[in-house]
């Protein structure tokens, strides 16, 4: 039985991994196995980073409302729980866009929450 090397499939996986490693630094762009490597770290990172996106805008948005929250004399937990109690269903990523581009109505938020925690 002759001997099959595979070479156009062993090709056609390694230049898969080079393309994926074009534009790293030095050897990791030309080199099969270190550029497999940091391609692999590269996928690994994304992998985790397009979960660490969400956390970190929840934490921007929540920071954002804590300040917003104190400037109108109510802390972040307090305002959310009133809003909660009020019965309005706005999320953190509306509340922190209005506490930065619309004072006004983030302060009638606010106002609706004291009063729902007055009750």
């Amino acid at each position: 039985m002759p001997r099959v090397k595979g070479g156009t499939v062993t090709r056609q996986r390694r230049n898969k991994v080079l393309k994926l490693a074009k534009g790293y630094y030095g050897s990791k762009h030309t080199l099969y196995k270190t550029a497999n490597q940091q391609v692999m770290k590269s996928l690994n990172y994304a992998y985790r980073d397009r979960r660490q996106t969400k956390r970190n805008f929840r934490r921007l948005w929540i920071t954002r409302i804590n300040a917003a929250a104190r400037m109108n004399d109510i802390s972040y937990s307090n305002l959310m729980h009133g809003l909660k109690t009020a019965g309005v269903e706005v999320n953190r990523k509306m509340l922190a866009d209005l506490a930065v581009n619309d004072a006004d109505a983030f302060a009638k938020f606010a106002q609706t929450a004291k009063d729902a925690l007055a009750k």
